[in-house]
């Protein structure tokens, strides 16, 4: 009987260092210091390998060909939106300005209320009809530039807005081309040095060191 239960026992300890069971337990403390060969360690925190969590490559997949800047064609869509909210509220700003001065000697009441309400959205719509089609010009123009080029830098801005500013003023003869050219020309060359500051500068303290 004797035989049979060490026997047994022999065969219940076999199986069960066969399948990990009983035998010695190891700590943590025993297993700290065991090197990981050809592994790496591992997040206290997360139980991944940390190289997963860095991004050396970009977060999304372009199209074959595809720019990783938006071009003018998409931004096209922005400027004119938001020259035309931009015009129709400070229209609106405006119509209010004017409707008050206008109606300032009549009292409260329900036609001085339409008088400005009426002054608001009329101003409102004439300065987002002229935002808007001056974003137009410029955006189609910068597209045009873009695609001749084949390049897109700070001479398609200039280049653009002087186009815009000629053609949204040739009703007005040579004089208004010259003109709108002109302001086209000064706008569009202030907005490229404020993008260009940081880098002209940083290149004036490199040629002065």
């Amino acid at each position: 009987m004797e035989g049979g239960g060490g026997s047994g026992n022999k065969t219940t300890g076999g199986l069960a260092g066969f399948f990990g069971a009983g035998g010695a337990g190891y700590s943590h403390a025993d297993l700290a210091g065991v090197p990981l060969t050809g592994m790496n360690p591992l997040s206290p925190y997360l139980n991944v390998d940390p190289r997963y969590l860095v991004q050396d490559t970009d977060e999304f997949i372009l199209p074959t060909g595809a720019n990783k800047t938006r071009g003018r064609f998409e931004l096209a869509f922005f400027t004119i939106g938001g020259c035309c909210m931009t015009g129709a509220a400070f229209g609106a700003m405006n119509g209010l300005r004017l409707g008050l001065k206008e109606t300032q000697n009549m009292a409260w009441s329900k036609p001085r209320n339409v008088q400005i309400l009426n002054m608001v959205t009329r101003q409102g719509a004439l300065w987002a009809n002229t935002l808007g089609s001056l974003a137009l010009l410029y955006s189609a123009f910068g597209v045009i530039i873009e695609k001749t080029r084949g390049a897109e830098d700070d001479l398609n801005t200039v280049a653009a807005g002087t186009m815009t500013g000629m053609l949204y003023k040739c009703t007005g003869g040579l004089r208004g081309v010259a003109r709108g050219g002109l302001a086209g020309l000064t706008l569009t060359s202030l907005y490229a040095l404020y993008n260009n500051w940081e880098h002209m500068r940083g290149s004036l303290l490199q040629q002065s060191l």
